[in-house]
């Protein structure tokens, strides 16, 4: 199947575990986000786009570059340069400061950071004054930010996002998923975020209902009382 160079991230025919026959595509400029009960199959489907998993069958790519069927050293370059990652619990090491935690990856692979890349990252996300503090005095919203950061580092073609504020207050939880929002606008950026809440998925512009494996719906421009009902 052609891979449209505009879209970050295929699936075609994934199947693995809870997942069969899923065909999705991520596309860069706006917030997507999959989402079903507990177990439909979030965590395997962002596993499998990851490269952290290999699906039993169908294919994926990042941009135009096929990952099914690459070897371990392959995948581990891609998973480095090409996708970032942000979870439910950020895992900043404590003994780096803000900024040595949202370098780390680059450097530990030998390269030295785009200096104006990095000055732009961490002032959208409003971390600059806290570049030399440790996690440890950070609030959780200050970390998940700093966790964002890392992901984005990298101008990687698609940031997964696996129940990013699921450890935050709700008001803490809308402010990131507006920082999500903002980055997809102004970087062009593809952000796939898995949640089981509704009031999580609905901030988004596209919301992709899981359901036994399968995407059962598709939500344009979603409402609370949609996204809902599609779960129920």
């Amino acid at each position: 199947m052609p891979v449209a160079v505009d879209f970050a991230a295929r699936v075609a025919g994934l199947a693995r575990g809870p997942l069969a026959g899923i065909d999705l595509e991520v596309p860069a400029g706006r917030l997507t986000a999959v989402t079903g009960r507990p177990g439909a199959g979030q965590d395997v489907l962002l596993s499998c786009l990851g490269g952290l998993a290999r699906p039993d069958a169908g294919t994926i790519h990042i941009g135009q570059q096929r990952i099914t069927g690459m070897g371990d050293a392959a995948l581990t370059k891609v998973r480095r340069d090409r996708i970032g990652y942000i979870f439910a619990t950020c895992s900043l090491l404590p003994t780096l400061s803000v900024g040595q935690n949202i370098r780390i990856a680059p450097e530990l692979a030998g390269r030295k950071p785009d200096q104006a890349w990095y000055d732009r990252v961490t002032a959208l996300l409003e971390l600059t004054p806290l570049l030399r503090l440790r996690p440890a005095v950070l609030t959780p919203l200050e970390r998940q930010r700093v966790a964002c950061a890392r992901a984005f580092l990298n101008r990687p073609d698609i940031v997964l996002a696996d129940e990013p504020t699921s450890e935050l207050s709700h008001s803490d939880a809308a402010e990131l998923l507006g920082f999500l929002r903002m980055w997809v606008r102004k970087l062009d950026q593809a952000i796939l975020l898995a949640t089981t809440e509704p009031e999580v998925a609905v901030r988004a512009d596209l919301v992709l209902v899981l359901d036994n494996g399968r995407i059962t719906r598709s939500i344009e421009r979603p409402t609370l009382t949609a996204v809902r009902e599609a779960l129920a």
